[in-house]
């Protein structure tokens, strides 16, 4: 599959289509893992058509879940 073209991208992006509920970005046809949110200044996003993009974002959560169960928690009296 040949790279899409500036255009195309950035049509992606702003086409409602593929914005379910207005957050969730589903695209068969975009293969990056994170494609840029709605408003591309705000980060990047998980592409639900894709397996590898929820892949990554599985890896991701199993990470800080685990992550967050190994630091041990402190109980302060005030």
């Amino acid at each position: 599959m040949e790279k899409p073209s500036k255009e195309t991208l950035e049509r992606w992006r702003k086409d409602d289509k593929y914005w379910k509920l207005g957050s969730i970005y589903y695209n068969p046809e975009d293969q990056r893992i994170l494609p840029p949110k709605r408003i591309a200044w705000m980060g990047w996003t998980v592409n639900f058509a894709n397996k590898k993009s929820v892949l990554v974002f599985i890896a991701i959560m199993v990470i800080t879940i685990v992550l967050i169960a190994l630091v041990p928690h402190h109980q302060y009296h005030l």
